[in-house]
């Protein structure tokens, strides 16, 4: 078992910078677990505590169910790829990925059986003569995981290991990982600021900013289900048009979004999920997925400023009044004029409306402060 629990965890420097606030998570054996956000949110911080890497202000972190506080990096039994790859320039290949298994003073004949297989398993036992500058970035990052496959780590830490290659090569080796994780049966930690990453990676992905975890959730359920305005607007690519002075109306009973000259009367779900929380009318911004707008026809309208063809579908920079708007278009759906200054009109489906608290920026369907995770809001069960 190689489960990971971190209790309370904080980090605050000197001169009294917090940079990581009360992070609780629990981590089950074998999960492969993203922690996004932007620069400075503290997810490096936090995945440097669990490395040893950095101190640990306050809380508690249990690898295995062994209190690891004050535990040495060395005998954490876990293993981090670094961002820089962090290789021994004057090493080979076959060398580096030796190096931490000799130190241990394993036998000879078990590291060149350990170092030779983890180099089939990557692809690049071709390599294993060659000094790292002789290698590409893709390479030079595949060295560095099978520097630390080779120890067969309880845990494997990996910090923004593909932010240095160019987009073809990292989604090349975004493939790998995941071959990669179904090949190796051990606990992942990963922490990108791509979102794309964090969407095909993770098992679960705990979205952090400024030092705060806003949710904790699986890829589907942060995309579907953002609990505030900050995780709405940072998964998903475009990211979501939202709409503000909007309002949640009561009406008879029943609730309707109105978003400027338009009123959507919500979904049956919507209304149950409203009335449980006894929702009263209040001012709200309408979120809205450049991906659920559909053009040609219905309530709303908007002049387009910008059109970007993209060969299977085309992103439409349209202006609603005083709000931006990305649509993206499937180009055989595309009967309409999108040419600079054209107006379109067009709507969504009520049900794919997210409904946000003007003043706290909470999901009014979907925030729910109490969670497993303790102080991590996730998305709301509904019992009905």
């Amino acid at each position: 078992m190689s489960e990971v629990l971190l209790k309370g965890l904080k980090k605050i420097y000197d001169g009294g910078v917090t940079a990581v606030h009360d992070v609780n998570l629990h981590i089950a054996d074998k999960e492969f677990i993203v922690l996004v956000g932007p620069s400075g949110c503290g997810k490096s911080t936090t995945l440097r505590m669990v490395a040893g890497l950095e101190d640990i202000s306050e809380g508690e972190l249990y690898i295995d169910g062994r209190l690891c506080n004050d535990v040495e990096p060395k005998d954490r039994d876990i293993a981090m790829v670094f961002q820089s790859y962090a290789l021994y320039p004057h090493m080979s290949v076959y060398d580096n990925m030796a190096f931490a298994l000799k130190l241990k003073k394993v036998p000879k004949d078990e590291i060149d059986k350990k170092v030779r297989e983890v180099a089939r398993i990557l692809d690049i036992t071709q390599y294993l003569e060659r000094k790292p500058k002789a290698l590409s970035g893709g390479q030079r990052q595949r060295v560095a995981i099978g520097r630390a496959m080779v120890r067969d780590p309880k845990v494997f830490l990996m910090d923004e290991p593909l932010s240095n290659l160019d987009a073809k090569l990292r989604n090349q080796m975004r493939a790998e990982i995941i071959k990669l994780r179904q090949r190796i049966n051990t606990t992942f930690m990963y922490v990108t600021h791509d979102q794309t990453e964090a969407m095909t990676l993770g098992d679960r992905i705990v979205i952090m900013k400024d030092g705060f975890v806003n949710q904790i959730g699986t890829p589907m359920e942060v995309f579907d289900k953002p609990v505030n305005l900050f995780v709405a607007g940072f998964i998903g690519m475009p990211v979501m048009n939202f709409f503000d002075n909007c309002k949640l109306l009561l009406e008879g009973g029943v609730y309707y979004a109105q978003i400027r000259e338009a009123k959507f009367r919500l979904s049956d779900f919507q209304q149950k999920a409203l009335k449980q929380n006894d929702q009263k009318p209040c001012d709200i911004v309408a979120g809205i997925r450049p991906q659920h707008v559909s053009v040609g026809s219905g309530e709303l309208t908007a002049t387009v400023e910008v059109s970007e063809m993209l060969g299977s579908e085309v992103n439409l920079h349209a202006r609603c009044g005083n709000d931006e708007v990305v649509m993206v278009i499937p180009t055989v759906d595309l009967d309409v004029d999108v040419s600079m200054g054209a107006s379109i009109n067009f709507t969504t489906q009520p049900k794919l409306i997210q409904l946000f608290d003007k003043e706290s920026g909470n999901n009014l369907i979907w925030y729910d402060k109490t969670s497993a995770d303790n102080n991590a809001p996730v998305c709301k069960n509904y019992a009905f």
